[in-house]
């Protein structure tokens, strides 16, 4: 791995998980403040894009709420950067813990993550984001 490689994944995990930090324990203003003007976003709640900060914004206003998270697992993180240096994707997969109704953690939920950061004006921005719940599957299908 380059140098500049390691820098922009270093960058940019650790502002996803300063973003999604926020987030598990109610402010959810880290990743809204966060998206660019033209963000396109799928959310598994959704059957279609969301394009434009406005449209994710009024989405995810709509149906957040603190979900009390104690605990996030960031797992297989990857980033690709282009050779520019201005971009970068970063999938990993995100596990979830709340406190568990007679102590110790239980998980919430498990997700794909897709984020495209790109660097504007010196500061990585989310341009697109792709959220997905982790479902087992009894049997193997590409449909």
């Amino acid at each position: 791995m380059s140098s500049n490689l390691q820098t922009i994944s270093q960058e940019v995990l650790e502002l996803e998980r300063s973003l999604n930090e926020r987030w598990s324990v109610g402010d959810s203003h880290g990743y809204l403040d966060n998206y660019h003007a033209d963000i396109s976003y799928f959310d598994p709640a959704l059957e279609r894009l969301l394009v434009g900060r406005d449209a994710v914004v009024e989405h995810i206003q709509k149906l957040y709420k603190n979900p009390h998270i104690v605990r996030n697992e960031y797992l297989n993180p990857h980033v690709l950067a282009s050779d520019a240096g201005d971009l970068a994707v970063l999938s990993y997969n995100l596990r979830t813990y709340v406190a568990a109704e007679h102590g110790g953690e239980t998980l919430l939920r498990a997700w794909n993550a897709t984020e495209v950061y790109r660097r504007i004006a010196g500061a990585w921005r989310i341009v697109h984001s792709n959220w997905a719940i982790t479902q087992s599957m009894t049997t193997a299908s590409a449909s």
